[in-house]
């Protein structure tokens, strides 16, 4: 009798406070955790305009540029490749009336980007980048040669950083894509 041995009873785990305990731990992840908003593309849009006609544009200082369904860039109707977007654009924008194919003055050249309903997002996106690179580029350049300073050292509002976007200004038209 010496030798049998005494059934151990179970162990319980007391479930009461479990749904505290969950709770909790709920309610520290949602103070903790911090959430990704997308801010998307910083363009600062025209306003509404006044059922007033645009001024008419000449066509050598309209560069358009089409990215097609397939993700295709044209430039004026000839195809291009999306690294070559910034030199074509910095060319035609910084003519300043030399080659009579391209814009006759910085204030003059508007670049217009259309696109189709199905062109691939991140080409569009690409491609936006490459414009705005140029302009960046030209602004960069300008202030190298007339103050010394990166375009991008200059503070925001000063009559230094106003002076070069006002000899170089973004004008780009973002077309509404044909329907389809």
């Amino acid at each position: 009798m010496l030798n049998k041995k005494r059934g151990r009873e179970n162990a319980d785990i007391d479930g009461s406070s479990l749904a505290d305990i969950a709770f909790l731990l709920l309610i520290f992840f949602l103070v903790v955790t911090t959430i990704d908003v997308d801010t998307g593309i910083g363009l600062v849009l025209p306003p509404i305009p006044d059922d007033i006609e645009p001024p008419p544009v000449r066509e050598r200082n309209l560069m358009n540029i089409l990215v097609n369904a397939q993700g295709m860039v044209l430039i004026n109707e000839q195809p291009s490749a999306i690294a070559s977007v910034r030199e074509e654009v910095r060319r035609f924008v910084n003519n300043n009336g030399v080659d009579p194919n391209l814009s006759e003055s910085p204030d003059d050249a508007i670049v217009s980007i259309k696109t189709d309903r199905r062109t691939p997002y991140n080409v569009y996106i690409d491609m936006l980048d490459e414009v705005m690179g140029a302009y960046e580029e030209l602004r960069h350049q300008a202030s190298m040669e007339q103050f010394g300073v990166p375009f991008s050292s200059l503070e925001q509002g000063s009559e230094r950083r106003v002076q070069i976007q006002e000899m170089y200004p973004k004008q780009i038209s973002i077309a509404e894509p044909d329907e389809g």
